[in-house]
């Protein structure tokens, strides 16, 4: 039997999961780690806590399989994208805390530049919005906030990355400083079309060349682990962000087959083959993970929800409602309905396809008679109407109409949630008996370069469905809830105005 270890690392902890040749999982770990919010709308990590999670977690997910690591056939990496790290190339020292994807503190810089007209290019370029979302910014706040970054990151002294980068590069001991297209195309800085850094961007943002990674493909051997940190060298062989990880995951390896993952955020992602699909209708166009040097480069249309399973947590450490997160769901079923509260969890602004750094959390319909259970139902409602907006904009974009969903994510075991989906999109929502597909699609593109697997073909056979949701509600019903949803969209859009 051959083995895959798998490291996923999140927004809000970090996991490892063993899997053997026919996917399925073994040993796992998983530890939370801290958020740090500065000030509102600043998210931060710890880079050392981030490395420290991670690791623990590959050590006890062998302990717990009761492998050695001279076992592994090869490891993969799948992480949390956008969130933005500089270290010293020489001591690993990172200059700065990361920079979390969710931060929103360069909002004023990306509206100085559509200002000064460049977003038409950017966009063209990227596929992206210029939005505080993705790297370049939080890159370029870095270098000119933090004192003496800019003079070490023009000699050449300083290393950027995603959080793929940095595992890489302290698994490695430092050897590696890559990272793959999935990656690459949420920076700001890396051209879609010519699959390479590109220098007009660089130059925008004002970022020397010198710290940025090198991209190679998602599937290949980029190195080998110190042998000190697991025990034995074991191949990097797989690096993809984790919502294409998730796309690769979930067997969506054709165009037109689309998958939602249901996380700290919502990230609903349409497979588009080797067609790059400009959107018109507040969505960005991707790289999807890239199998071997030879292959053609495939894209995907992509809807980022901000707030997702975040929400949950938010009733659980803000709110005091929840014991633990999974009690959301009992929580829930003590009412039939929300009682007409909408709940917009705008808390660090809203993504696809709205994109509106300003707006910020609000609940309408509130009266004497709301309670608890009714804030918890509209939390979780509120993560499909969120994820059902994408869906809509995508299949203009695209001009398709879905067959199904296929989901993932801690969130897609909510049954609630997932029925409620379903009766919102009018399709089915197809649950798979693997549901961390995330950590799954890292550890087939790592074993697709070391032998574990032969190919897609081979792993798409592999993928199997473990609950498939049909939609009740009818569709003038659904049509309501969603128009009620909107309005309390327009409530929360409202607030900067």
């Amino acid at each position: 039997m051959k083995y895959v270890l798998a490291l996923d690392q999140g927004t809000t902890s970090s996991r490892a999961i063993v899997f053997d040749e026919n996917g399925r999982p073994h040993g796992s770990a998983q530890r939370e780690f801290r958020q740090i919010f500065p000030q509102p709308g600043w998210v931060e990590h710890d880079p050392e806590e981030i490395w420290r999670s991670q690791l623990a977690c590959a050590r006890a997910a062998l302990r717990r399989t009761g492998l050695d690591a001279s076992r592994l056939a090869a490891a993969g990496i799948t992480n949390q994208r956008e969130t933005t790290l500089v270290w010293d190339r020489t001591s690993g020292q990172p200059v700065h805390n990361a920079i979390v994807w969710q931060d929103r503190r360069t909002a004023q810089l990306c509206e100085r530049l559509r200002r000064e007209g460049h977003e038409t290019a950017v966009r063209d370029k990227t596929g992206l919005m210029l939005d505080p979302y993705f790297s370049a910014t939080k890159l370029a706040w870095i270098i000119d906030s933090i004192p003496g970054v800019r003079i070490h990151a023009e000699r050449g002294e300083l290393a950027f990355g995603t959080v793929d980068t940095w595992l890489a590069w302290r698994l490695s001991g430092g050897r590696l400083h890559v990272t793959d297209p999935s990656n690459a195309s949420r920076t700001l800085l890396w051209n879609i079309h010519t699959r390479d850094w590109d220098e007009d961007l660089l130059s925008l943002f004002n970022i020397p060349r010198s710290m940025l990674p090198e991209v190679r493909p998602s599937s290949c051997v980029f190195g080998h682990t110190d042998p000190r940190l697991l025990g034995a060298a074991v191949p990097i062989a797989g690096i993809a962000g984790d919502q294409q990880s998730a796309l690769y995951g979930q067997a969506c390896h054709s165009a037109g087959m689309a998958k939602n993952t249901y996380g700290t955020g919502c990230f609903l992602l349409l497979n588009t083959g080797a067609e790059v699909i400009t959107s018109h209708s507040g969505l960005i166009t991707t790289a999807a993970a890239q199998v071997g040097r030879k292959s053609k480069p495939q894209y995907a249309l992509e809807g980022s929800v901000f707030i997702g399973g975040a929400v949950v947590q938010w009733l659980r450490d803000g709110l005091g409602l929840l014991r633990k997160s999974s009690d959301v769901e009992r929580l829930a079923a003590q009412v039939e309905n929300t009682g007409g509260v909408y709940l917009v969890p705008a808390f660090t602004g809203l993504g696809a396809p709205y994109w509106d750094p300003h707006a910020r959390g609000t609940i309408v319909g509130i009266t004497r008679g709301t309670s608890g259970p009714h804030l918890a139902r509209a939390a979780l409602e509120a993560i499909a109407y969120q994820s059902a907006d994408v869906l809509d904009a995508m299949q203009r974009d695209a001009n398709i109409r879905l067959k199904e969903l296929r989901v993932d994510g801690g969130a897609a075991a909510n049954n609630t949630l997932m029925q409620f989906q379903c009766d919102l999109l009018g399709v089915p929502v197809v649950r798979p008996r693997v549901i961390e597909t995330t950590a799954l699609g890292a550890a087939y593109l790592a074993g697709l370069a070391t032998g574990v697997w032969s190919g897609s073909r081979e792993i798409a056979r592999l993928w199997q469905a473990e609950r498939r949701f049909e939609p009740r509600m009818r569709r003038h019903e659904a049509e309501e809830r969603l128009g009620g949803w909107r309005r309390a969209v327009e409530r929360s859009r409202a607030w900067a105005e």
